[in-house]
């Protein structure tokens, strides 16, 4: 093969050249799978690409979809692409995986940088895998017992909402991933409000520390893709000027548990200091007829 694959950091990422992405063949999307299951983001600088061969690259890994809720910056006018830019608010500067508030959340993303800034505005993505393996055993137990509620808040819709895992298995590699996120992951289900928010302030600044993170740097052109299945993100937001993401992304995403739940949800429902997150977790399990 011809692709030349540099690995970036000991935690994950890799840059991928030699490989032309408006017209790859079979071969090369194999040996790119197999790449970003290995390294969980790959960059490939220096690409010449439209929006139609965009969509059509990210087809090659699975079924698109459009934004379920952020669509009024899409300028693009393709219903498969979705266009943040930095001067309409468009700066995910919040750790997190993508959509997790659905059920069957995003599987994988492509990202084209159409325009960004000399100086700043990297992305960070985290490997929610070795922050698991970095537990310590104690806690890796209970974690693998207990359930979280994710939900749409951030985007303005905290009826969407999902149960998932918080620690789930890659369908592929089979390693354990540590799944919660500060953008969207709201209540662990087992526990009380106090005992739940203590236990996500944890888990969500843990995976962020360094040892577990890769920060790259944009030039113009660059083509991106992580696997939402074992990675967060965050931009960081220390830049002047234009920023232009094109984003397609792939779903699909069916979240199996490492373990079953141990515990029964915690619910207050009938008291008078029933909580915004013990409401929205009632009305998820009434609807899932789960209770």
């Amino acid at each position: 093969m011809s692709l030349k694959i540099s690995r970036l950091s000991t935690a994950l990422g890799a840059e991928i050249t030699g490989v032309n992405l408006s017209e790859v063949s079979d071969a090369e999307v194999s040996e790119i799978k197999d790449a970003l299951n290995e390294n969980m983001v790959l960059f490939f600088p220096g690409q010449k690409i439209s929006i139609d061969e965009h969509v059509e690259f990210g087809s090659k890994f699975g079924e698109l979809e459009g934004h379920p809720n952020l669509k009024k910056n899409n300028n693009v006018k393709h219903p498969k692409v979705f266009e943040l830019t930095a001067s309409e608010g468009g700066i995910a500067d919040e750790w997190h995986t993508d959509i997790t508030f659905q059920d069957s959340p995003a599987l994988m993303s492509v990202l084209h940088m159409v325009k960004c800034p000399d100086l700043g505005g990297d992305t960070m993505w985290s490997n929610l895998s070795a922050a698991y393996e970095a537990l310590s055993d104690p806690l890796k137990d209970l974690c693998e017992g207990i359930t979280a509620l994710h939900d749409a808040r951030p985007h303005g819709r905290p009826d969407k909402t999902a149960i998932h895992p918080v620690v789930r298995v890659h369908p592929e590699t089979g390693k354990k991933v540590l799944y919660v996120n500060e953008h969207f992951t709201r209540r662990i289900v087992e526990m009380s409000k106090d005992e739940s928010d203590m236990l996500l302030a944890h888990l969500t600044k843990w995976v962020q520390q360094p040892q577990f993170t890769i920060r790259y740097h944009w030039t113009e052109g660059t083509i991106a893709m992580w696997d939402n299945r074992s990675t967060q993100h965050y931009v960081v937001n220390d830049f002047e000027g234009e920023r232009v993401i094109q984003r397609v992304t792939i779903m699909g995403d069916k979240v199996e548990s490492s373990s079953n739940p141990k515990w029964k949800p915690a619910l207050r429902e009938g008291f008078s200091a029933v909580t915004t997150h013990d409401k929205q977790l009632i009305s998820h399990l009434k609807e899932k007829n789960l209770i």
